[in-house]
């Protein structure tokens, strides 16, 4: 006799993680400008201006601070994006993406 078929498939097991998280430093320099720094802050990682000011002066005197943490995509798009604009600036603006 032929196997009797049924509509009900059975359910494979899928482990679903939370996707890993990125943080993205940016470092001092002694050629960019404070207000570059700020510029970026707001226009790349949506910071108000005084979360920017607060982040640069951590920056300026820690020389270095964690300006935000994402998914790998996002981090690296942004610091992408963050070294472009500090490039055509002629700012040797360095920022970089490390697993949390």
């Amino acid at each position: 006799m032929a196997k009797e078929q049924t509509g009900i498939k059975e359910r494979q097991r899928t482990d679903l993680r939370e996707p890993r998280r990125y943080k993205v430093t940016i470092y001092n320099d002694d050629f960019t400008t404070m207000e570059f720094v700020v510029k970026v802050l707001v226009e790349v990682f949506f910071k108000t201006e005084a979360e920017a000011e607060t982040l640069m002066l951590q920056v300026h005197h820690s020389d270095k601070a964690v300006v935000g943490i994402y998914s790998y995509d996002v981090a690296t798009s942004k610091v992408r994006k963050a070294t472009r604009m500090a490039r055509e600036a002629s700012f040797p603006l360095r920022l970089t993406v490390e697993e949390e």
